[in-house]
């Protein structure tokens, strides 16, 4: 769970899955590869028309396109969650699930191969990794960070509650 806000035609992300011998391997000296929640200011003039829908806030970058986003203006704190057990992964925004997935899916593998990370051996794996807030040198607030490790008895999540 975290709480952050952004400035106006702001980019930024939470990294997470971060490996960083994939990093070492495929990325520059500042690389952090893994999957990204991406916080973006979706409704900026800078972006219209330049980004594919899985490039906005809330999405898996570049993999699973968020739905039925509700952010607040510019300025304002938001609310999101992560939740990544198993394969299982969710985007949560402002209490509504926007993202789910499965990393072993077939649709995963599809969204896979049409990202840019479908020539980096391993990036969908489950892995023991960092979590990263990426820095596009644009100015952005995080708040209220908390991680938790999920100890599920079952597999089965709610999939109303966050």
């Amino acid at each position: 769970y975290f709480e952050w806000k952004i400035k106006d035609a702001g980019n930024s992300g939470i990294k997470y899955n971060v490996s960083e011998e994939l990093s070492m391997s495929y990325g520059s000296k500042h690389s952090a590869l893994g999957f990204e929640y991406q916080i973006l200011d979706d409704g900026h003039e800078k972006y219209k028309g330049k980004l594919k829908p899985s490039q906005f806030t809330g999405s898996l970058y570049d993999l699973v396109p968020a739905q039925n986003t509700k952010l607040n203006p510019i300025g304002e704190f938001n609310n999101s969650r992560i939740i990544f057990k198993d394969n299982h992964g969710e985007h949560w925004l402002n209490g509504v699930k926007v993202v789910e997935f499965d990393i072993s899916s077939p649709e995963f593998g599809i969204a896979l191969a049409k990202s840019k990370f479908v020539k980096i051996s391993s990036f969908a794996d489950k892995r023991k990794g960092h979590i990263v807030i990426t820095d596009h040198s644009d100015d952005s607030w995080y708040r209220n960070i908390k991680i938790r490790k999920l100890e599920c008895r079952n597999k089965i999540f709610n999939k109303n509650k966050p």
